[in-house]
């Protein structure tokens, strides 16, 4: 005789919970109380072949979060008693309230199978379940029963028994939005480094409990660590504070419309089919009809995306000029305040011309991240991503590969560190590698400014056009990179996809201006802090060593020589000399040593020697480019005549024209990520070897592609 099966029957009220139980022990049942409370606790017995199973019937049940003792006495149950298997009975008539509690069955980790109840009831009502479509995207097995008349007991019961005693059940990682996802990146590690009830529950399950402020949790993380319980309830108020300033919502409620969007997500994957009148429909599921229509829904994205990029360019176009007038007018002042020297030349051409013109394009950072909060407080992002799902399957991607692409600028304007970090919800160990090495490709912040300079000085006529379609490029070069991945180095089955899809907000002004200034702020601090740091040591290596004193002396002769002609034009000819010394210096510098050492190779894609000194920092952060770009054209340059807009010198530049600007920008875009990004990588896959893969894998394809440009674009004439 087999070892009992130990049965947990769990579910909704009114579910036919009690009915499959009644159903199953017959007589064989008997019921008390659990210990401490008067809630009823129904056990029973049967054997079902020679196998004995032992089955309890668990009290009716919205959810586990313990607001009522129901709920306590149920979580309770399944964390300390361990049951084999969890029967989760759902009413197929109501099936979105009740796979409210599976989702936290599945957050939890517990073995289950779930008995679809009621489906001739549905069936009247004109409800559909394709029960095979829904374990595949549960990842458990769904069993079609109906326990008044045991139709389909019998499967059921077989099912429970192929499930292994003892067998692994790895929790389901619900997304939840951003605020409380980077909340729980920070808590989980320290619930699994502090062990805090990780002999009890997942630790992220933990983490989301104190979030919800659950008390019973909380009170038990405090017993065993209060230091660390403190923090971390500490930090769950902090959210709360955020969440309650910004979209005016506690912790739980998000968490709420989360799960109810991830189970919307489901029912629309060809599970659920309806019969009956349209008119039935709830507004967001109509609103959804069209909005993520095959057909409609990627034209309606595209007009989107199309009218962010208009709005960004055609408001912020002012602000942006003023910021250029304020910094010519400071580098101004400096100069004519300040005596010829080291300090001038740096506060000029490292930190104004160099920190100055990334901090020029705040306006344009600050209104596309205003349009990207629209998007993403709406709940419109999580509509693109599901609008995708099929495509990235196509390509070998997971359809929660999504996100992570829009987290790390799939729209524009994210960063591709957090969107690595977000793969780790991916089950598949290849589809997360393919994922976090492609999601670099993105247009994050880093690369906006570099992207806006270049398609200002050539472009200027169709910004918002050019900008919209180097966001499609971003897409399918990642996408077809992806695939590359997929049938080479990472070959591998793809996985089912379930998102969640929250329901609709009406953005509120104060949530939207706090998400703005938190992105700009992060722009600007990082501008004043790392981007400082490095154009001032890439403007060193572009001043030292500094001419010989031979090469100096040919100048200063030369300079005497003009003087003492008395020309007309001579003082042009001394800028023309002052001009042409700068230039000999910086070529002469350590930075323009490397860049002139480059040219022989990347003279193939367009790029000179000074593009070279500038793509060359980018490998540390993309916005250096900008600031070495200025600090390059401020040190070295020819026309004397040039204006301070960097966008403008580089148009007049002989060696620049449309081609090359096309030719650097699809470089840029695609070449290797920046350093934060790779050491990101490097963690994220647990070795760095898919690190400095993507190093080279990326520049190589970026500099492959931008030769073709150049060389096509050249053999066309159009250089």
């Amino acid at each position: 005789m087999n070892d009992p099966i130990q049965i947990a029957l769990a579910g909704n009220p009114n579910s036919g919970k009690t009915t499959l139980f009644n159903h199953l022990t017959g007589a064989r049942q008997h019921v008390g109380n659990y210990p401490g409370v008067t809630v009823d606790k129904k056990e029973g017995t049967l054997t079902h072949g020679n196998c004995p199973i032992n089955i309890v019937d668990l009290p009716g049940t919205y959810s586990l979060t313990a607001y009522s003792v129901e709920e306590l006495v149920a979580r309770d149950y399944l964390v300390n008693e361990r049951p084999d298997v969890v029967v989760n009975i759902v009413d197929a008539s109501n099936l979105e309230r009740n796979l409210y509690l599976t989702c936290q069955f599945l957050e939890l980790g517990v073995p289950m199978v779930i008995a679809l109840n009621m489906v001739d009831v549905a069936e009247k009502r004109g409800i559909r379940i394709n029960t095979k479509t829904l374990s595949s995207l549960l990842g458990v097995p769904v069993i079609p029963i109906v326990a008044r008349t045991g139709k389909g007991v019998e499967a059921l019961l077989e099912s429970v028994e192929s499930v292994s005693p003892g067998q692994e059940h790895l929790e389901i990682l619900l997304r939840y939005g951003s605020d409380i996802d980077q909340t729980l990146n920070t808590i989980v590690p320290l619930i699994k480094e502090n062990n805090l009830l990780t002999d009890l529950y997942p630790a992220r399950w933990t983490g989301l409990k104190i979030l919800e402020n659950d008390e019973q949790i909380i009170d038990k993380v405090m017993l065993t660590d209060r230091s660390m319980g403190q923090q971390l309830v500490d930090r769950g108020e902090k959210l709360t504070q955020h969440l309650q300033s910004t979209v005016d919502a506690y912790p739980e409620a998000v968490i709420a419309d989360h799960r109810y969007g991830f189970i919307k997500s489901i029912l629309r994957q060809g599970v659920m089919t309806l019969t009956f009148d349209e008119d039935r429909l709830y507004t967001s599921d109509k609103i959804d009809k069209v909005v993520t229509n095959r057909v409609v829904g990627p034209l309606i994205m595209a007009a989107i995306l199309l009218g962010l990029y208009s709005f960004t360019f055609n408001y912020s176009t002012f602000l942006v000029d003023w910021l250029d007038a304020f910094f010519a007018l400071v580098s101004e002042v400096v100069d004519s305040s300040m005596s010829e020297g080291p300090l001038k030349s740096m506060l000029i051409s490292g930190v104004i011309d160099g920190v100055g013109g990334v901090l020029g394009f705040v306006p344009i950072i600050m209104f596309m991240f205003f349009g990207i909060a629209v998007l993403e407080d709406s709940g419109y992002l999580a509509r693109v991503a599901f609008m995708m799902d099929r495509i990235f399957h196509f390509f070998g991607l997971h359809g929660s590969s999504v996100m992570p692409f829009i987290v790390s600028g799939g729209i524009a304007g994210g960063c591709a560190v957090p969107g690595v970090m977000a793969t780790r919800t991916l089950r598949s160990p290849k589809e997360r590698i393919a994922t976090l090495l492609t999601v670099p490709f993105m247009n994050c912040g880093a690369k906006l400014p570099v992207l806006t300079l270049i398609i200002s000085a050539f472009f200027s006529a169709h910004q918002a056009r050019y900008m919209f379609l180097a966001t499609v490029a971003a897409w399918l070069v990642a996408l077809l990179a992806a695939k590359f991945l997929r049938m080479t180095v990472l070959k591998g089955e793809s996985t089912p996809f379930v998102m969640e899809l929250p329901p609709y907000r009406f953005p509120t002004l104060r949530g939207l201006f706090i998400h703005t200034w938190e992105r700009t702020w992060q722009y600007i601090k990082k501008a004043g802090t790392v981007i400082l740091g490095i154009s001032i040591l890439l403007w060193a290596m572009m001043t030292y060593p500094g001419l010989p004193e031979d090469r100096t002396a040919e100048f200063d002769t030369k300079r005497e020589q003009i003087t003492a002609s008395s020309s007309p034009d001579s003082k042009e000819q001394l800028l023309q000399i002052d001009a042409l010394q700068a230039e000999t210096a910086l070529r002469n510098s350590y930075a323009g040593r490397i860049g002139i050492g480059l040219e022989s190779i990347s003279q193939f894609a367009g790029f000179d020697w000074r593009t070279n000194i500038a793509l060359v920092g980018g490998f540390a952060a993309k916005e250096v480019i900008v600031s070495t770009l200025g600090t390059a054209y401020s040190l070295g340059e020819v026309d004397p005549e040039s204006t301070t807009s960097l966008s403008a010198r580089l148009a007049k530049d002989k060696n620049w024209n449309p081609v090359v600007a096309l030719s650097v920008l699809a470089f840029i875009m695609f070449y290797a990520p920046c350093f934060v990004t790779v050491v990101a990588i490097a963690k994220e896959a647990g070795t760095w070897k898919w690190a400095f893969f993507s190093m080279g894998f990326n520049t190589i394809l970026a500099f492959t592609m931008s030769v073709g440009i150049f060389q096509i674009g050249t053999l066309l004439g159009f250089a």
